[in-house]
Parts: structure tokens; C-alpha cells; sequence
């Protein structure tokens, strides 16, 4: 692997040398591929972390440009270190105005509660019940709108606004895997005017 390579792939990634040449080498000079192992490998890292307690962070914010969208999230680390690091900072200002832009309702999915989903799913069969569709298919499309509902509402499995192709929970992983500790969002408010 040349050293320009590796160079290439850290600036993109932010990974070390070493895992940066691992990841070229195991993927024989392919650049997306290396992309995609250290992505891979970060979200490995985040799930070995996850029961580690995050107490430290920080409460970052942002307000949209026509100063009346606003959003304030909470995200803990583990060590003050961390908390004062500026790419932790910046992930959590990115994270407010992903929920200013997205207005997302819950942390996670399994945030939703039954009655919201139980008025939902009313909402659903009447609706699928008029576009006449058969009696024993519906169950099997409720609980596909129950899921789609879910993931939409809940921060961490909403598409990142700044980058599409990821969600805010795999952006937190990433983050976790290059940092090197436990991340999670403990709280967030969203206002409009």
C-alpha cells in the first residue's frame, strides 16, 4: 500500500495508520471497500462499548438560519476528556440540527408507545380497508407501516440530513469505534415558531 493511500483514507475516515493500512490491505487497494471495513469495524467497536456507562458530554444546539426552527440534544460520553473533544462537540451540534431539520419524536424506536401505535394502526387498516385490500394481508402490512413508523419518528434510525446513506445511530457507532468510548443521546427538544 502506498503511504499516499493510506494518507488519503485516514483524512476520509480519521482512522489510524494502522487500521487504515489494514483495511487497504484487506481490501486489496480498494478504497470504498477499506471505507466500508473501518465503517464495519467502528460499529463493532460501538457494541462492545454500549454497556459502558456515558455520564459526561455535553448539551449542544443549533437554531436554523430563519431563526425559527431550534434544537438542544444531550449527549453523554464517558470521560470529560471526551466531552471537551472538538470532534465530540461538533458530532452533537450535527446531531441538534439533524433534529432541527428532522423533527424526529423519540430516541429509538422502541421509544414509541403502544397507544400512539394502537391509534396508528386504526388510522392504517381504515385506510388500507378503503383501497380495498384483502382481510388477510392486512396484518402482514400493519406490522411493515408499524416498522417504517417507527424508524421514521426515532432519531437514532432517521437517515443523517448531512449524509443520507447512514443513519444517526451508525453515525454515533462510527464515532464511538474512533473515538473509543460509549456515546448515547440522552435527551433532546426540538422548537418551532
Amino acid at each position: 500500500m502506498t503511504l499516499d493511500k493510506i494518507k488519503k483514507l485516514r483524512e476520509k475516515t480519521g482512522a489510524g495508520v494502522v487500521d487504515a493500512k489494514k483495511a487497504l490491505e484487506e481490501a486489496d487497494g480498494d478504497e470504498e471497500k477499506a471505507i466500508e471495513i473501518i465503517r464495519k469495524k467502528g460499529q463493532a467497536k460501538a457494541l462492545k462499548k454500549s454497556d459502558r456507562e456515558a455520564k459526561e458530554g455535553v448539551i449542544s444546539s443549533y437554531v436554523h438560519s430563519n431563526l425559527k426552527i431550534g434544537a438542544m440534544v444531550k449527549l453523554y460520553c464517558e470521560t470529560d476528556f471526551v466531552a471537551r473533544n472538538s470532534e465530540f462537540q461538533q458530532l452533537a451540534r450535527d446531531i441538534a440540527m439533524h433534529i432541527a431539520a428532522m423533527d424526529p419524536k423519540f430516541i429509538k424506536p422502541g421509544d414509541v408507545s403502544s397507544e400512539i401505535i394502537k391509534k396508528e394502526r386504526e388510522i392504517w387498516t381504515e385506510q388500507l380497508k378503503k383501497e380495498g385490500k384483502p382481510e388477510k394481508m392486512l396484518h402482514k402490512i400493519l406490522e411493515g407501516k408499524e416498522k417504517k413508523f417507527r424508524e421514521e419518528s426515532a432519531l437514532l434510525t432517521q437517515p443523517f440530513v448531512k449524509n443520507p446513506e447512514i443513519t444517526v445511530g451508525e453515525l454515533i457507532a462510527e464515532k464511538v469505534g474512533k473515538i473509543g468510548e460509549n456515546i448515547q443521546v440522552g435527551g433532546f427538544v426540538r422548537y418551532e415558531l
